[in-house]
């Protein structure tokens, strides 16, 4: 069994242990992301230099304070996106207790973008978090130095049975899209959207682009 098969098994078990759905956890996962972003800071700016010639000031505005602005927004407002939502009953039902309440789709896989590697591809997995899903994080090989700091760090800090990286180019990419997900989440051009809605539909998986 490859590495594909039994990630993907091990974080589906992640999954449907429920451990994702309590706001416990996912306010433990979204401070762990955040602290990640405080402690590397320095390692992140390396990163970004090499790949894209970013200089200090655009990472940290436009990469970490964003991303880390995105995570403390969620864990603000948490609470209350978990919250039933109240809803106008139909006469029929006035007797009945209506209301929404949301769940998460199971396992997300996140493509992100080479322009903005860390933003592009941590806020996704920020709202993956958020909604209490597991994660597939695939980093742009584009950009091959944060991708490389992603998959070193996000072990360290995300919970290893709920969340991985995966490292790769368009051979890793398109195998990966042969596997059946609760939701695609990819930022990038409408050609290789277009690849990615298709291997979607096989499975009829929603998917944001």
């Amino acid at each position: 069994m490859s590495w594909y098969e039994d990630g993907i098994e091990r974080l589906r078990k992640g999954f449907s242990s429920g451990r994702t759905r309590s706001l416990e956890f996912r306010t433990s996962e979204l401070t762990s992301l955040i602290r990640l972003l405080s402690e590397n800071e320095d390692f992140i700016c390396e990163a970004l230099h090499k790949d894209l010639r970013k200089c200090k000031f655009e990472t940290m505005v436009s990469e970490i304070k964003f991303t880390k602005n995105e995570a403390i927004y969620a864990l603000n407002n948490l609470r209350g996106w978990t919250e039933p939502e109240s809803v106008v009953k139909p006469f029929a039902m006035k007797l009945d207790q209506c209301f929404i309440q949301k769940q998460p789709l199971g396992l997300v896989l996140i493509i992100g973008a080479w322009n903005y590697p860390l933003q592009l591809t941590l806020t996704p997995l920020i709202g993956a978090i958020s909604a209490g899903n597991c994660a597939i994080i695939k980093p742009s090989e584009i950009s091959p130095h944060t991708s490389d700091l992603l998959v070193r760090l996000l072990p360290k800090y995300l919970d290893k049975e709920c969340f991985a990286v995966i490292p790769g180019g368009p051979d890793e990419t398109s195998y990966l899209l042969t596997f059946p997900f609760d939701k695609i989440f990819f930022t990038g051009s409408p050609a290789i959207g277009r690849l990615v809605l298709k291997a979607a539909a096989e499975h009829l998986t929603p998917v944001t682009l």
